[in-house]
């Protein structure tokens, strides 16, 4: 594919059997073949690194969008903004994508760019240990072994299904399915289905399975606030347009980019503008359920944002119907059929799906990677919680970067963004480990972060987190267990663009392998040859001018378009 479209045909897809032997060593180790994971391995190309694997523990590439199969799967966000800046789709038959077109797009997208040469299926990354002498990560697999100068990963926050730890769940007599891990085989057409959990999952299986099954009851803890989504078919003679007239397609993507960042300013910035936002969900509401007592159950006692806002034209109706009952009470205990919600009100049904999301604030690859003195990364983030430098590498893990790592959730705009800031810094991480390094075989640099830098950033962000809608009382996949703001980024996808355009060395120790004589030392803080240059601040410290939110943003916003992605 050139850089314009995203063919729809492939010459070999992700399901082919997998017989390459594992190299022993790579210059990076991409873990995960998602958006994140295909999305390195392309700039790594295209910057001129060709020695990589992709290692994926699936039978087939697409992270999240190769598990995710439950009816009604697709994106909440608008299709022309949910894909790479550097690989536009006019093929798009829907505002939001359903699950399957985007599969189809990760496909093109891995043939198009020569990716499948790169990537070990039925590949599970089982331990990654640092090697301080060596200057690189020992990684282990369910295939055998390998080492790596650089790990990238890209597992993703959506990867390990959250099943709650119900009393009795495991003498249920009937079907019990996760929405990650649906089964096709199982026929709910005249069943009695209880959903667990009223989250972004939910709201499109809700509507999906309503009409088949013979009684739906939905456990709601928390109300969930819910706008429309609008979402409709995309004529041909757009997609003909988009596809003939490229600019076309980018000026509708920016347009949306530009609506989904003045949102995410009021969300971080004006909370009590969101009571606009709040009349339009329950305006929404009231449209489709007519009985005043249904409304009380789904009416949220919170701001609208502080919890994940949720699209949907179909799910309210849904709920509505006269074979879905919605019961507002957790689900307490499961005896042999019948479930009983906190309340006490008891239900007997033949299947339960259970929507109850993932390890977000945990991030389960953490308990995998052992830093440079033995510790796991779970461990070093234990009293602190989940934290990083720019959401992308973090003390004590040297040449480790995540995708999607902690902070970078995003409250009101596409994923995909603030994946492709994070390709900037870690393009640049490798051309200045080259640099460092001078090229030589033998004369290798790594680097750490200075637990100072991550201090302050961290500092930093979860100040102005304070002053947000994610931290106005609810509880969210935004915070921990501990209510720490973990995953959520508190800016604009273009802010955050900007503090990842480049790797700031001054945040950093450099690294060095002893010589094989046994002279020199293994660290210094001296750049080399590398240009040493001041970090940008975080976006909204105290160094921010009065009165400049809005205006900067716009500034910002002008000067970063997402189409400037790729550095």
């Amino acid at each position: 594919m050139a850089a314009g479209s995203v063919v729809k045909e492939s010459e070999e897809r992700g399901g082919e059997r997998n017989e390459r032997a594992l190299p022993s060593h790579v210059r990076v180790a991409v873990v995960g073949s998602g958006f994140g994971g295909l999305g390195a391995a392309v700039r790594l190309r295209r910057a001129g690194v060709t020695d990589f694997v992709i290692l994926e523990r699936r039978e087939a590439i697409g992270g999240t969008w190769h598990d995710n199969t439950y009816p009604g799967c697709a994106c909440d966000i608008p299709s022309h903004l949910y894909s790479f800046s550097f690989a536009p789709n006019p093929h798009w038959p829907r505002a939001y994508a359903p699950q399957s077109e985007i599969r189809e797009y990760l496909e093109g997208v891995t043939d198009t760019f020569g990716l499948r040469q790169h990537l070990h299926l039925r590949t599970e990354v089982q331990q990654m240990m640092w090697d301080a002498e060596e200057l690189h990560w020992r990684v282990e697999t369910s295939r055998g072994s390998l080492t790596a100068d650089v790990v990238v990963s890209a597992t993703g926050p959506l990867s390990a299904p959250k099943t709650p730890d119900i009393p009795g769940l495991d003498t249920f007599e009937g079907k019990v399915v996760h929405s990650a891990t649906w089964d096709h085989d199982y026929d709910l057409r005249g069943k009695r289905v209880a959903v667990i959990g009223t989250g972004a999952s939910a709201i499109q299986i809700v509507p999906a399975i309503q009409p088949v099954v013979d009684r739906l009851t939905v456990f709601q803890r928390t109300p969930a606030w819910v706008v429309p989504r609008g979402d409709r078919r995309i004529t041909r003679l757009e997609r003909r347009l988009h596809s003939k007239v490229p600019s076309t397609q980018k000026l509708a993507r920016f347009a949306l980019w530009s609506a989904l960042e003045l949102g995410t300013q009021v969300y971080a910035n004006h909370p009590k503008l969101l009571a606009v936002l709040e009349k339009v969900a329950t305006g929404h509401m009231k449209r489709a359920v007519k009985d005043p007592e249904l409304r009380r159950k789904l009416t949220p006692d919170y701001r609208i944002g502080c919890k994940r806002t949720l699209f949907s034209d179909d799910y309210y109706p849904a709920l509505a119907q006269p074979n879905t009952d919605l019961v507002d009470s957790g689900l307490k205990e499961i005896r042999g059929n019948t479930l009983i919600a906190a309340d006490g009100r008891e239900t007997e049904v033949d299947a339960i799906v259970f929507c109850s999301g993932f390890y977000v604030s945990e991030m389960p690859v953490a308990d995998c990677v052992k830093g440079t003195d033995g510790e796991t990364l779970a461990e070093s983030w234990a009293a602190d919680g989940m934290n990083a430098l720019r959401g992308t590498t973090t003390t004590g893990f040297p040449n480790f970067l995540f995708v999607i790592g902690p902070n970078t959730g995003l409250g009101s705009s596409s994923m995909i963004l603030i994946i492709e800031a994070q390709l900037n810094y870690i393009v640049d991480y490798v051309r200045k480990l080259d640099t460092l390094g001078g090229g030589t075989p033998g004369d290798k640099a790594a680097l750490d972060v200075r637990p100072i830098a991550q201090h302050r950033y961290n500092t930093k962000l979860r100040e102005r987190i304070k002053g947000s809608v994610w931290q106005t009382g609810c509880t969210s996949w935004y915070l921990d267990s501990e209510g720490r703001p973990v995953a959520v980024w508190p800016g604009t996808t273009a802010e955050f663009r900007k503090i990842t355009r480049e790797v700031w060395l001054e945040e950093y120790e450099v690294l060095r392998a002893a010589p094989r004589n046994g002279h020199g030392n293994g660290q210094d803080g001296q750049d080399g040859p590398v240009r040493r240059r001041k970090a940008p601040l975080l976006a909204g410290s105290a160094s921010r001018s009065p009165g400049t939110g809005a205006a900067t943003a716009a500034t910002t916003a002008a000067e970063n378009t997402p189409e400037e992605n790729e550095r």
